[in-house]
């Protein structure tokens, strides 16, 4: 009989300071398959799922996919939703019949109202179901790593990169340690620790200098199967929100505590480099206006990667009243879009553009405009990216340009600028303009970056500010360095 090793996925990032929640229809707007659908959906992307499938095909293990639901960043997860995600979950489980092992695939920072630790419910529930078959998954480096994660798996394995360029690999490891451990090679035992650390969402791009004395030290533990280090995603409210550690060793759980603790008190040694370098908007504009364009504006407050609402208007506000030139920003509005559907290209109408959906990413930008285009808003992207996606909806878009020189790309629905292509399929030049404003931190570099001669990230106020102190927190756990210590 051949072995069979199962598929689930269940992700989401759920910024607990946005006022609504994220809701079932969010996933089904996204990803909500089962059985052969998720093959379909993931089995040929770069995303980690695409990984478990390249991986268990190379090892020539029966592969059977499970159930796969994943929403783009954004509030709590209401509790009808978290329920009903996680009941579809193991009745498609329950239909598969034996498993020899699991592959499972958390986001690690979701949180729904009724279970704060959303990924150690459902992943309890699924080991409970499943007994005690290999449970080995991934974990996108953002998580907020919580005790029950990792009692309810053999080994979770972390995202390495930021921006997330390495998720097909994540995918890949895992299988590979899976296919290991049902030949018999290897018995996965993990351990974790939880440095009173959160990493600046700031000082989180992996290939920056302050970042490599670490990952030499993590790097020459070479007595591990892997490890992992996790940065915590400072935008939940929960008490595992910061940094943590992963050790797996081959059946020596003592060994996993120790290298798990000392990974872990050498960040600790080193967490001023992580402190964070906060630039004001003012500040951001004048370096900007100084420099060679292309530059890009990473808009750190709104962004939609972390949550935001996709709408802020600051940035925009202020290229727009300082007319610095060609400059570019997208926002979400579907009021705007809706208006302009029976406007004729190059008519002009006056607009009150993005800051709708609440009061902390700035007011409605008014503006008379000419409509320039309309278009669907769906595009591909085939080439390495964050996140792994390779299709693309951000819905009706319209692309209008003010007398100020700023064109805005106005969308129906939030996305993530982890492709050019959200710009390019509007048939829009990125080396046309001076400033492109991208609303996201790391995520959108690797896109941005092979046309942007330089990169600023600004610290704008909003629900991703960078500025974690001036969040208020309920539940986080104490002490936890820069807040204290």
């Amino acid at each position: 009989m051949s072995t069979r090793v199962g598929i689930v996925a269940l992700l989401h990032e759920s910024n607990t300071f946005i006022g609504k929640p994220t809701t079932l229809d969010h996933f089904a707007r996204d990803l909500l398959v089962e059985g052969e659908a998720v093959r379909e959906k993931l089995g040929e992307s770069l995303h980690e799922v695409g990984g478990f499938f390249r991986g268990l095909a190379h090892e020539k293990m029966e592969t059977v996919p499970i159930f796969a639901a994943r929403a783009l960043p954004y509030g709590t997860i209401a509790t009808d939703a978290a329920d009903e995600l996680v009941r579809r979950l193991l009745a498609a489980l329950g239909r598969v019949g034996k498993l020899d092992g699991l592959l499972v695939a958390p986001h690690g920072a979701a949180v729904a109202e009724a279970y704060p630790d959303f990924d150690g419910h459902w992943l309890t529930l699924v080991r409970e179901r499943v007994g005690p078959i290999p449970v080995i998954g991934t974990l996108d480096l953002h998580a907020n790593l919580s005790p029950r994660m990792v009692a309810a798996c053999d080994a979770l394995i972390a995202y390495r990169t930021n921006p997330h360029l390495d998720q097909l690999e994540r995918g890949i490891e895992a299988a590979t340690l899976m296919a290991r451990t049902l030949r018999g090679e290897v018995k996965p035992t993990m351990a974790a620790a939880y440095p009173p650390l959160a990493a600046n969402i700031e000082r989180q791009a992996t290939a920056e200098p302050h970042w490599k004395p670490l990952l030499d030290y993590q790097a020459g533990q070479k007595d591990l199967l892997t490890s992992s280090l996790v940065y915590g995603f400072p935008y939940s409210d929960v008490p595992e929100m910061g940094s943590a550690v992963i050790a797996v060793t081959d059946d020596d759980r003592s060994l996993a505590e120790r290298r798990a603790n000392e990974i872990g008190e050498e960040w600790w040694k080193r967490r001023a480099d992580f402190a964070g370098e906060l630039i004001s908007v003012p500040d951001a504009v004048d370096r900007a206006e100084k420099l060679d364009g292309p530059v890009c504006l990473l808009d750190m407050g709104d962004n939609v990667g972390g949550g935001s609402p996709a709408d802020s208007t600051i940035l925009a506000q202020e290229l727009h009243r300082r007319r610095l030139g060609p400059s570019l920003v997208v926002l979400f509005d579907p009021e705007s879009v809706a208006r302009l559907e029976n406007v004729s290209i190059g008519e002009r109408v006056n607009l009150a553009m993005g800051g709708k959906t609440d009061d902390r990413h700035g007011m409605p930008l008014e503006s008379e405009v000419e409509l320039l285009s309309r278009h669907d808003g769906k595009f591909e992207e085939t080439e390495v990216r964050h996140g792994g996606i390779r299709s693309f909806d951000q819905g009706r878009t319209a692309v209008v340009r003010t007398d100020s020189g700023l064109t805005i790309v106005l969308t129906s629905r939030r996305m993530a600028p982890f492709s050019l292509n959200q710009i390019t399929s509007c048939g829009l030049d990125p080396n046309a303009f001076r400033i492109l404003v991208a609303k996201g931190v790391h995520a959108p570099v690797a896109a941005y970056a092979p046309v942007c001669k330089h990169l600023i990230r600004v610290n704008t106020p909003g629900t991703t500010t960078a500025d974690m102190r001036t969040l208020t927190y309920q539940r986080r756990r104490r002490p936890l360095y820069p807040f204290e210590g």
